[in-house]
């Protein structure tokens, strides 16, 4: 099979030398993409500089990626050619738009302006003790991929914090319907420590646990190749 995933975390720039990103690590992803070359599959990941990767070896592609946008152009041709989409990848929900110091702010009759306005300097002025950052919605990516190819087998992933499990199950099924996938991973950032990282592979009608990476990977595993 031609596997396609997604890992590590997209990170936005507030301007060139600062930006926005999240912990990621790219762990889990790259678990899974080496289970998926042992067995023999072809792997093509997509995935961002500072995120943990396999060994260069033959059947595995990377492409790098850097913020939201980069993700959507380079995963869209991708999607088209492959088989089975793994989404680990934490993607950022918002992208800065323009950052002012505090008394431009208090200044302004029309905080709605700030939205269309950019930042020319390079570096923002460090000057100012208060600045406030102005960020707008990133296009949700798992939900272009049935649009880009309605015949790949999708698999998302779902963080929540500290939430009960009966709301991470309904929030995986909503996700799970709303972007037309096969499966979702759905855990809490509570749950995942040093060796633990547990899971839930949630379908339409069952969720089961798994208590490590590697146990998840394998998991998704067997689910993808039961048929073949």
């Amino acid at each position: 099979m031609k596997i396609l995933i997604t890992s590590g975390g997209t990170s936005e720039k507030i301007d060139q030398v600062r930006s926005i990103t999240n912990h990621a690590s790219g762990n889990l992803g790259k678990i899974i993409a080496e289970l998926f070359l042992q067995k023999g599959h072809q792997v093509t990941l997509v995935t961002t500089k500072s995120a943990v990767k396999p060994q260069a070896q033959a059947g595995l592609d990377i492409n790098i990626v850097t913020d939201v946008a980069s993700l959507a152009e380079t995963l869209e041709p991708l999607v088209k050619t492959h088989q089975v989409l793994f989404h680990s990848m934490a993607v950022s929900d918002y992208t800065p738009v323009y950052m002012t110091d505090l008394a431009e702010l208090q200044a302004s009759d029309d905080v709605s302006q700030f939205f269309s306005k950019k930042n020319s300097e390079a570096k923002i002025s460090s000057a100012a003790d208060n600045q406030v950052l102005f960020l707008k919605k990133t296009p949700k990516i798992i939900s272009l991929v049935k649009q880009w190819n309605p015949a790949i087998r999708l698999i998302g992933f779902k963080l929540l914090v500290q939430v009960p499990k009966e709301e991470l199950f309904a929030v995986a099924r909503t996700s799970l319907k709303n972007n037309q996938a096969e499966l979702i991973v759905a855990n809490d950032l509570a749950d995942i420590h040093d060796q633990q990282h547990l899971a839930y592979l949630v379908d339409g009608s069952s969720q089961e646990l798994a208590k490590t990476k590697t146990e998840i990977a394998q998991k998704i595993y067997e689910r993808v190749t039961k048929d073949d």
